[in-house]
């Protein structure tokens, strides 16, 4: 029996179901160590053997990402029917996963088990005991998620239930109870999970969605009813309205429900990695989110200013500082004293003491968040930011002079290229007829007293100007051929202005060994582009220990 309460994310396969998600495996990889440093105790991974990116993630995590608290779950079905566990190739891919844990979906409301599964009740029974019992024989930790087990439970009590017992007696560490379809609420989540207690001998867990709007509310109602695992995502992600939040169930668990000491993580690095993750998955955050928001602890003038002179508990529920938040008195970003200390000491600067650093750097960082930056998910922009206050300033590898992008299109023999739907003026399809644009791009830098202008060319104008800005420092600082980008972001701010938005990029870049995050904002997408690449050859220097000429 689970001595502690666990909890468990699975934003990397239920959350990516998200419609417009699309996560690559570096973005999955990057997301496993942000959820690692959030402290959950099981990341699941995907599905592998069923989805070729998530065989590559597993392969490529075992490689790769060390963890210091979570494990990774390798996600699948029971084996299928008028099989054995052994010989289904589905099921030998969670082993070939080589994670410690094995998270199994099976059918416990007998309408899917005979309509969409299309097999007895019996046999799926046997599907559940026969899979979990060959995966638990070969060393694995073992849950079973029982797929729609409250609308299948409020259908037919007694095979729902028999489900339960099947996974819980073949050695199922959790039998996880799923509102799939998201319609329950929390009354009724609560009788459920207390009646399945007391007929079946094992830990449950709960896996809520948020068609009612009630999925952290059924999932705090099922750890109040028992439950010891609980499912969810950062952020809700997940198809539909989403899964159950976790940024709103882990402090809710650990600050209101006084489960500390559960596993339940690191409550002040929890904003940090919700944008973080938000970052990474290009989805603006909701201002308006429970304890991670921007607006969680935001008041306006009169009263509630005039209160939080006196005690800001007054109009505050907890200290914003718990969960890595701040108060704000105004609608705009801020980051606290507190906040820049603590990350300047997680990149390495002891910064106590500090308070006049402190004081500019929380006030750049104020300056720069309204003006559409962010540094949540951008390390290393805000470290060169940190270093420009520090004593020496940031190292200065070279001065821009000015750079220029040219963007030119050939268009086939029909002419003017035109948009969707346009027919082309031959009347032919259109399959000799595309068009292809170049770039150009010519920077001039001065690096100590020496002049460089280069011209390079590429695919777009940003991948001109990386060309352009490499060919010109190349003789300089070779270690910059090490540099490779490997992530580009855009994302439009104040979207109601049209094509005159302020635009905000991020760009991920590596040396082979070590990730970096930049962030650069302009008044088009271009100029955000430049700087989050100059920001990433900077950063990339300094790793490298080299010495501006």
């Amino acid at each position: 029996m689970t001595a502690e309460l666990q909890v468990y994310d699975t934003t990397l396969r239920d959350g990516a179901q998200q419609e417009g998600m699309n996560l690559s495996v570096a973005d999955k990889l990057l997301i496993t160590a942000l959820l690692d440093r959030l402290a959950v105790d099981i990341i699941e991974g995907g599905w592998p053997g069923a989805i070729p990116k998530d065989t590559e993630f597993f392969a490529r995590a075992a490689k790769e990402v060390q963890l210091s608290h979570a494990v990774l779950a390798a996600f699948g079905a029971t084996r299928r029917p008028g099989t054995k566990a052994s010989a289904d190739p589905q099921v030998r891919a969670l082993l070939e996963a080589e994670t410690g844990v094995v998270t199994l979906v099976a059918k416990s409301d007998i309408r899917h088990v005979e309509q969409a599964l299309k097999t007895s009740p019996e046999e799926n029974l046997a599907m559940i005991t026969d899979t979990v019992s060959y995966l638990v024989g070969e060393g694995r930790r073992v849950f079973l998620d029982a797929e729609h087990f409250f609308d299948g439970y409020q259908f037919d009590p007694l095979y729902a239930v028999a489900c339960a017992r099947a996974a819980a007696q073949a050695g199922a560490e959790a039998v996880v109870l799923c509102d799939t379809n998201g319609g329950m609420l929390p009354p009724l989540v609560w009788r459920i999970v207390s009646e399945v207690k007391a007929q079946v001998e094992a830990d449950f867990g709960i896996h809520c969605h948020n068609d009612t709007g009630c999925a952290v509310a059924n999932s705090l109602a099922a750890v109040e009813a028992g439950a010891m695992h609980v499912q969810g995502t950062i952020n809700g992600y997940g198809e539909r309205t989403g899964n159950a939040d976790l940024t709103a169930i882990i402090p809710n668990l650990e600050l209101k429900l006084d489960r500390v000491g559960a596993g339940l993580g690191r409550l002040a690095d929890l904003t940090a990695v919700a944008h973080a993750i938000s970052e990474v998955t290009n989805i603006a955050p909701l201002a308006r989110q429970p304890y991670v928001g921007s607006s969680a602890f935001a008041h306006k003038a009169g009263l509630h200013a005039s209160a939080i002179r006196v005690d800001p508990d007054l109009y505050q529920h907890i200290d914003p500082l718990a969960v890595g938040n701040d108060m704000r008195m105004l609608v705009s970003e801020m980051a606290g004293r507190a906040s820049v200390e603590l990350k300047g000491k997680e990149l390495g600067f002891d910064l106590r003491g500090q308070n006049e650093l402190l004081s500019r750097v929380t006030q750049r960082v104020k300056d720069l968040e309204a003006r559409g930056y962010t540094f949540d998910a951008a390390d290393a922009s805000f470290e060169l930011l940190l270093r420009s206050e520090l004593p020496g300033g940031a190292p200065r590898y070279f001065r821009v002079e000015s750079w220029r992008t040219i963007s030119e299109t050939l268009v086939g023999s029909a002419g003017q290229a035109g948009g969707i739907g346009q027919s082309n003026a031959a009347g032919t399809d259109g399959a000799d007829d595309a068009a292809v644009t170049a770039s150009e791009a010519t920077v001039k830098l001065w690096a100590g007293d020496q002049r460089l202008v280069a011209t390079g060319e590429g695919n777009g104008p940003v991948n001109a100007l990386d060309a352009a800005l490499r060919l010109a420092l190349a003789s300089i600082y070779p270690q910059l051929e090490r540099l490779e980008l490997v992530d580009y972001k855009v994302r439009i701010l104040d979207s109601a202005r049209g094509t005159d938005a302020v635009t905000r990029v991020m760009i991920e870049t590596t040396d082979g060994s070590k990730v970096w995050r930049t962030v650069g904002v302009g008044t088009n997408i271009i100029e955000a582009s430049w700087e989050a690449l100059t920001d990433a050859f900077t950063y990339g220097l300094t790793q490298f220990g080299v010495t501006p000429l």
